[in-house]
């Protein structure tokens, strides 16, 4: 599984940015792909996940009503809408897919089978 990760920036506080991760390889029809971050001097967390099978989603509190995940299943593509940004959401970004054994539900997600490179995200004046 290959999992390519795009679109960070230089983003103003309140602005909005758009990250995409292009994922190829799976061979089970089954999968969660999601956002992990980790900024500065912070450990990382667990943004958002979505599951293959239903679109079910989970959301971070600290992201809730601002991020919104999303898939489109022909092109493989995994879109991270992020709006209302604050400094406090600049970090690195990773695209994780989660294939064997994951979890990715309304109170939760854990997976880390496949990771993207990063991609920074900077919200500052």
């Amino acid at each position: 599984v290959q999992l390519q990760a795009s679109g960070g920036g230089l983003v103003q506080p309140g602005g909005s940015v758009t990250l995409s991760c292009a994922a190829s390889g799976f061979t089970r029809p089954y999968y969660a792909i999601g956002w992990f971050r980790q900024a500065p001097g912070k450990e990382r967390e667990g943004v958002t996940c979505i599951l293959s099978s239903d679109g079910s989603t989970y959301y971070a509190d600290s992201v809730k009503g601002r991020f919104t995940i999303s898939r489109d299943a022909a092109k493989n593509t995994v879109y991270l809408q992020m709006r209302s940004l604050k400094p406090e959401d600049t970090a690195i970004y990773y695209c994780v897919a989660g294939v064997n054994d994951y979890f990715c539900a309304p109170y939760g997600m854990e997976l880390d089978d496949y990771w993207g490179q990063g991609t920074l995200v900077t919200v500052s004046s």
